[in-house]
């Protein structure tokens, strides 16, 4: 199993990919970035056609388990993003 790609080596493919420099990839990158932040921060969702669904979700406060001294905890409230596969793209990896 080879190792995941860096930032730089995801742009250095996307340069050679799409026929651009690496400079104009990585601005590319970066905006694609950004905009998937603000969506999930205004809209609290993007879809993400042929990959999957990102999302802002709240999670409830609970209680958990210390698990080196075993003593039971209050996990406060919080929010996270989840990533939602789609069908399409299991199809296609799997």
């Amino acid at each position: 199993m080879s190792k995941r790609l860096s930032k730089s080596q995801l742009v250095a493919a996307m340069a050679e990919k799409w026929g651009v420099s690496k400079k104009d990839a990585e601005e590319m990158y970066n905006k694609l970035v950004e905009l998937v932040y603000s969506e999930i921060k205004s809209c609290g969702e993007i879809m993400l056609p042929g990959l999957g669904k990102m999302a802002k979700k709240h999670r409830a406060e609970r209680m958990g388990r210390n698990p080196a001294t075993g003593e039971t905890i209050k996990i406060p409230a919080k929010t996270v993003v989840k990533f939602a596969v789609n069908k399409a793209a299991k199809d296609a990896l799997l």
